[in-house]
């Protein structure tokens, strides 16, 4: 993602070729613009139970088509580390939830949301719903859409949101 801003230590990165060797060639450094296809990454055991896994994929992939090069790949696991800070995690969360990629979160992004987070089982009625509390909680300036300020501010208050927007590996 051009951030650099990797939070895993120098062992880590060492330990990558254990953790995924299926994933990326040994001959990594003679070609370093192979690209892992989504088909791996979106099934890897980490991301594959993960509704968003597609939209992660797409956010830190270099063209937004989820294939990812090595440094997209270590991005991904760096941000979604337990051991990243909030203001980086929220950045890339709002990132994940702005399906339109206008750098809004409008009705339509949180619709799209909330019938991933509960994987479709709430009526149409019920995702509106959701979303107009949303909006009416969240909304600051109360344009209809959450800026990324205004989903940084509703992230400061919900405590569990480092414990829950992390990868386990």
């Amino acid at each position: 993602m051009g951030n650099k801003q990797t939070v895993f230590t120098h062992e880590q990165l060492e330990a990558y070729q254990d953790l995924a060797p299926q994933l990326v060639p040994l001959d990594y450094t003679n070609c370093p613009d192979v690209k892992v296809p989504y088909e791996l990454i979106g099934s890897m055991p980490e991301l594959k139970d993960n509704p968003f896994r597609q939209r992660i994929a797409q956010v830190f992939s270099e063209d937004g088509d989820g294939h990812m090069t090595l440094d997209n790949f270590l991005d991904m696991f760096s941000v979604m580390s337990e051991m990243a800070p909030r203001d980086l995690k929220a950045y890339y969360a709002f990132k994940i939830y702005d399906f339109n990629n206008d750098d809004y979160i409008c009705m339509w992004d949180l619709e799209q949301t909330v019938t991933k987070l509960t994987r479709g089982e709430l009526s149409a009625e019920e995702v509106t719903l959701v979303c107009e509390k949303v909006l009416d909680e969240a909304d600051g300036d109360h344009d209809g859409r959450l800026s990324l300020e205004d989903f940084q501010n509703m992230i400061l208050r919900a405590p569990d949101f480092l414990s829950t927007f992390h990868i386990r590996i």
